[in-house]
């Protein structure tokens, strides 16, 4: 805990005071992001950093393993985000971001403890990418890789099962994207028109 606070007090010494503009037009203006990122809790995967993104750009929901329950199994959180960057933040866009080497879709192949009963319940809403994926995986690790992908398609075909991103998209002020991150620092794209992820070159 005491690095957290050293590190608050560098980012005070170091980024607040040289932009005090900037900090003084965040608090006084409502948030504008153009983006509603859902991706998963790991701590190696840091949305902001990985898009290069200021504050007040991304709206980030994160959970274990980027999962968005579809609106019958709708969960409060998720959910309740969902609907607010739609509706009140009117966001464009809808990323879903996994990873690979992903530890919550990992466990969706290989099982949870029942020491921990909330974990699993909450990962048994993707069951389809470990079905999926095990059709056309060769060998484990494959498989692995083939669930994160699947994972963030399952994703995409939930959020439309909210009223407000259906509603959007039909007007087409919504579009939605999947991603998926290489943790050594490449991100692959899902292409809609060739059915898979590509990776994303330098621009």
């Amino acid at each position: 805990m005491h690095k957290l606070l050293v590190g608050h007090a560098t980012f005070r010494r170091e980024f607040v005071a040289h932009s005090r503009v900037f900090m003084d037009q965040l608090a006084s203006e409502h948030q504008s992001p153009d983006t509603l990122y859902i991706g998963c809790a790991d701590s190696r995967v840091i949305p902001e950093l990985l898009t290069t993104s200021a504050p007040g750009e991304l709206f980030v929901v994160r959970n274990v393993a980027n999962l968005v329950p579809p609106a019958e199994r709708a969960h409060s959180s998720v959910g309740a985000a969902l609907e607010y960057a739609v509706q009140a933040l009117h966001v464009a866009h809808i990323v879903v971001c996994g990873h690979y080497g992903c530890g919550g879709v990992k466990a969706m192949i290989d099982g949870v403890s029942d020491s921990m009963p909330e974990l699993r319940s909450w990962l048994a809403e993707a069951g389809v990418a470990n079905s999926a994926a095990r059709q056309h995986a060769s060998d484990a690790g494959e498989q692995w890789r083939d669930a994160v992908e699947e994972n963030v398609l399952d994703q995409l075909a939930n959020l439309p099962t909210y009223p407000c991103v259906r509603e959007r998209l039909a007007a087409g002020a919504l579009t939605l994207h999947g991603w998926v991150y290489d943790l050594k620092g490449g991100l692959h794209v899902y292409d809609h028109d060739a059915g898979l992820f590509r990776e994303s070159g330098p621009t």
